[in-house]
């Protein structure tokens, strides 16, 4: 009997033998490399990783998929986890560990969140994703957000392939466009605290269709003029968006609010 897919889980399965071997090789796997695989499904991912790496831990939150998938590679090194990867344990994982996953779109945001600001970061990150939500990721200035800040400070972020709907089953109503994050090997934060980056960054996009003089003001509570000044001492012109902004001006404008 077939496994139905499980809307709630937002579950669309993709079978094309030629993309599954794309995503894989975009992680560039060795005999030497760990993979999680997050949602491995039916499986078919999973048969193109384990070709590939060394070891495959497969984090699976259906109890049914997660009870069926080892008889299929038997002889494998496939370690099959019947978990929220949410809760998953990232530092039971060797280090320079890589993620190659075709996520569910509700929960994309959270997954990346998670793994980027992880102890135990993984080296490469490889996700299949709404194409929009990749898009946004690896954004540069003039359509970034707070998204595409918190992966980039992280990691250097890029497009793979674009997988058309009708190549899942069942179709999901938008295509999906692979992203791969290759994490920062020294942090971004070397010289300036996180929590107060973010701060900022928040603060600068609390009104994101105003002028930066407005939307900062606003987010920190400061006067216009007092704001001015500070952009000034930036080097940022107050009349641009905050989505026109690059990493290395939320740097500078921390740098100045936070000395």
């Amino acid at each position: 009997m077939a496994l139905k897919n499980n809307k709630s889980l937002g579950q669309h399965w993709l079978r094309d033998r030629f993309v599954l071997a794309d995503i894989a090789d975009s992680a560039e796997l060795t005999s030497s490399d760990t993979v999680l695989e997050i949602g491995p499904g039916l499986g078919t991912l999973t048969s193109e990783l384990l070709r590939r790496a060394g070891r495959v831990v497969a984090v699976e939150f259906d109890g049914e998929l997660a009870r069926k998938l080892p008889a299929q590679f038997p002889g494998k090194n496939l370690q099959v986890i019947n978990e929220d990867i949410l809760k998953f344990d990232l530092s039971s994982l060797p280090s320079g560990y890589k993620v190659v996953a075709n996520i569910p779109y509700y929960i994309t945001n959270k997954i990346v969140q998670m793994l980027m600001t992880a102890n135990n970061k993984p080296s490469t990150v490889v996700l299949l994703v709404q194409k929009e939500v990749a898009e946004r990721l690896a954004a540069k200035p003039g359509k970034m957000s707070i998204l595409a800040i918190s992966a980039q400070v992280f990691a250097d972020v890029t497009l793979g392939g674009v997988v058309p709907a009708e190549l899942f089953t069942p179709p999901p109503k938008v295509d999906s466009q692979v992203v791969i994050l290759h994490t920062r090997q020294s942090s971004f934060f070397a010289d300036i605290n996180e929590a107060n980056f973010f701060q900022v960054v928040k603060a600068g996009f609390s009104a994101k269709r105003k002028k930066m003089r407005s939307s900062l003001a606003g987010g920190l509570k400061l006067p216009k003029p007092e704001i001015e000044v500070i952009l000034g001492q930036a080097n940022i012109n107050p009349d641009i968006r905050a989505e026109a902004l690059d990493l290395d001006a939320w740097v500078r404008l921390t740098r100045v609010i936070y000395p």
